[in-house]
């Protein structure tokens, strides 16, 4: 069946809240990174989709000529720390496309309107993040196994599929036995065979904006692509079964839903003080003049 037929068919998630911040939810696009050093990148590719416990994370620095060695992408579970404040994610090695984390460091927020500031609490950069969405399905479904059809045996993958409305994010990392070989792969080695680069990017995270159509993604092959839909089955309320061909190989895999909700109101706008709106609405034929609905 279709998931989306099967959505129409299974109760929505009854609580939303989680460990994290209710103004996480949804499909952001890094709009610049800020360094110590003065500099600022407002070109690169970046994509971060939240679900209520998971984060799929994507970062070109092109939308097709990306080179395989620098391509970044993975998927892992998002933590919340109460008492400091802070962001955190935990990320297998096997669970992120360079097969080692980039981002060591844990994030401190602070959100004002469509907008979330990323502070590392080193102070080595700042990342100014900008809400896609506004309403609409909202759904977060995480790998919890994949299975070999043919031969029963459970397979050591991670994935994850978050719908915001018309923006879509998927993961799906390498087969086992591949990824046993890319592991102890230099990624930044010159002159890798075909066979190998293959292997890499065989690793796949992508992102549409359309609600069809992979526009960004890790996998040279499946830029311009559509998103495969179809395939599933519903095992209970919170669980659901997609059938795939991976490789030659028919594999289940089989889902424990997240998140569904199927008109969800994404938040883009925050808080102030009556002073302060009043500040604004007193001044904003200068403050206003220029000010438009950024993305």
């Amino acid at each position: 069946m279709n998931l989306f037929e099967i959505l129409q068919h299974i109760p929505e998630s009854q609580m939303t809240g989680g460990p994290i911040p209710a103004y996480l939810y949804g499909a952001f696009r890094r709009k610049s990174i800020s360094f110590f050093n003065g500099l600022t990148d407002e070109d690169t590719l970046v994509y971060w989709f939240q679900s209520r416990s998971f984060t799929i994370d994507l970062r070109l620095k092109h939308r097709t000529e990306t080179p395989v060695h620098e391509r970044q992408g993975w998927i892992g579970n998002t933590l919340w720390d109460e008492a400091q404040a802070l962001l955190l994610w935990q990320v297998a090695d096997s669970s992120n496309y360079q097969n080692h984390v980039q981002w060591p460091e844990p994030a401190r927020l602070h959100a004002i309107g469509n907008c979330i500031l990323e502070f590392s609490p080193s102070n080595v950069y700042v990342e100014d993040w900008r809400q896609q969405v506004h309403s609409g399905l909202y759904l977060g479904l995480r790998l919890k196994t994949a299975v070999d059809v043919e031969t029963g045996q459970q397979l050591k993958m991670d994935g994850g599929l978050i719908i915001c409305d018309q923006h879509v994010a998927y993961t799906l990392t390498r087969l086992p036995e591949i990824q046993n070989i890319v592991c102890h792969l230099d990624l930044a080695a010159d002159g890798l065979e075909t066979h190998t680069i293959e292997q890499i990017e065989s690793f796949e995270v992508s992102i549409g904006t359309d609600g069809h159509t992979k526009s960004y993604s890790t996998s040279s092959g499946q830029s311009d692509q559509p998103f495969n839909f179809d395939g599933f089955d519903c095992i209970d309320d919170s669980t659901l079964k997609q059938g795939i061909w991976l490789n030659g190989r028919q594999i289940d895999l089989i889902f424990d839903i997240d998140l569904y909700q199927s008109n969800y109101l994404f938040q883009k706008q925050t808080l102030t003080t009556p002073d302060s709106e009043h500040w604004l609405k007193s001044e904003q034929s200068h403050l206003l003049h220029h000010a438009k609905l950024t993305l």
